[in-house]
């Protein structure tokens, strides 16, 4: 067990530019590409990537000084909020992870070839959205048994999610061949959307109000184009947390510079995965007939093509520290929330087909019950850190994890119900 356990960490280690070439390689080998065209795929995915990182570095490298001003405000909260990388790295620590990710692969291939579902999750690095839950559950009722069961239930649902999304996520990124796979965000952000979507739908006059990138930019002209959106943003950013000058211009230069490359690594990503793609259908329909097809599941940062995505995750960082001091009783203050921002926009900006107005709104009511319950749930969260290798000490902590990862939610509101 300790092997495995030793084995699989030492690929997660590897990161996912280093192994998710070599990955989309080994797919297309599989599905019978030319082993030169199936190497260019997996390298030019592997660039994509490595390139989305960066850009979403330097976004929160720029945003930086916005976050130090907000949080010089916020001394004296008493819980750790210690982001969603320590927690799904303290995730992996649990003693069934070993047994769960070989039975995550395993139900994903029974829902494919028995079940004739679509989708094939090579996202592993989210597995996180699955482990955490059953580590949760592991942490709060101390059954190795519960914690596997919810693990993989999690990545079966995830996997029928991502079919059931897949024909709106690819007309409206235009992703061909695609679909989102990571859990928590597809499973409350988009639903939580469509929600606030209908309400909109049913409010005379706010009902069209259709303000989009687009609409921007015919109104605007060149000035409603992304780069003088973001670069706009950027000064506003840096105004209102009183900058000095040469912050302010570094912030709107770095916003609008993401809003122009982030497509850009995108589209890198896709000139990879779009064969892999056109050859897993081929594939599947040799196999298993004409009407089969196989859709490749991947991290929600594909998304982030879109500029209203990044134009909406500017806008909500301030916001979403504000709720610091407007929450009743808050104990942390959300400083690692504001690293899943970003991540958080794609869905709102999905259900809302680029609406601006619609996605800000679903963006910042999703903020809020993030922020709302991740304080909510300190006891839960403190309890699966209890259980990891992760050491807080004597210390209560949290994480964004605990309020969009609908999974941990129920957890803890069934914890709180029935003990």
């Amino acid at each position: 067990m300790e092997m495995l356990m030793a084995i699989t960490q030492r690929i997660l280690d590897m990161g996912a530019t280093a192994l998710l070439p070599f990955l989309i390689m080994i797919l297309g080998l599989i599905f019978r590409m030319k082993f030169g065209a199936a190497l260019k795929a997996g390298l030019f995915v592997g660039i994509g990537f490595s390139g989305l990182n960066l850009v979403v570095g330097l976004l929160t490298t720029t945003i930086q000084p916005i976050s130090d001003y907000y949080a010089e405000m916020g001394k004296g909260f008493t819980t750790l909020d210690l982001g969603f990388a320590a927690s799904g790295a303290a995730s992996w620590t649990v003693p069934f992870a070993p047994i769960a990710v070989p039975l995550i692969v395993a139900a994903n291939f029974i829902l494919i070839f028995v079940f004739k579902r679509k989708v094939l999750n090579v996202d592993i690095w989210n597995y996180i959205h699955f482990l955490i839950p059953g580590a949760l559950a592991y942490g709060l009722y101390g059954s190795v048994a519960l914690g596997i069961v919810v693990t993989v239930a999690c990545s079966v649902i995830a996997v029928l999610v991502a079919e059931v999304i897949a024909p709106k996520w690819q007309e409206f990124f235009g992703l061909e061949g695609t679909t989102c796979s990571t859990f928590s965000f597809m499973t409350f952000m988009y639903p939580l959307s469509v929600v606030v979507n209908k309400i909109f739908d049913a409010i005379p006059g706010l009902r069209d109000v259709d303000v989009d990138m687009d609409w921007l930019e015919r109104k605007l002209g060149v000035f409603g184009e992304p780069c003088f959106v973001g670069f706009i943003v950027g000064l506003f950013l840096g105004i209102i947390t009183r900058q000095p000058i040469e912050i302010i211009l570094q912030t709107a230069i770095g916003i609008s510079a993401v809003l122009i490359l982030i497509p850009r690594m995108v589209s890198i990503m896709m000139e990879g995965i779009t064969p892999i793609g056109n050859a897993a259908s081929a594939f599947m329909k040799k196999h298993m007939g004409e009407d089969a097809e196989l859709w490749i599941g991947m991290d929600v940062a594909l998304g982030l093509g879109d500029p209203a995505c990044v134009t909406c995750t500017a806008i909500c960082i301030p916001i979403t520290i504000a709720f610091a001091f407007l929450i009743p009783n808050m104990t942390y203050f959300p400083i690692g929330v504001l690293t899943i921002v970003c991540y958080t926009t794609v869905f709102c900006v999905m259900a809302s087909n680029g609406n601006l107005i619609r996605s800000l709104v679903c963006s910042i009511l999703s903020m809020f019950i993030i922020v709302f319950c991740a304080n909510a749930f300190v006891p839960e969260a403190t309890a699966f850190f209890n259980v990891t290798g992760l050491d807080i000490g004597n210390n209560m902590a949290t994480d964004g994890f605990f309020g969009f990862n609908l999974a941990d939610i129920i957890l803890c509101i069934i914890h709180r119900l029935v003990g």
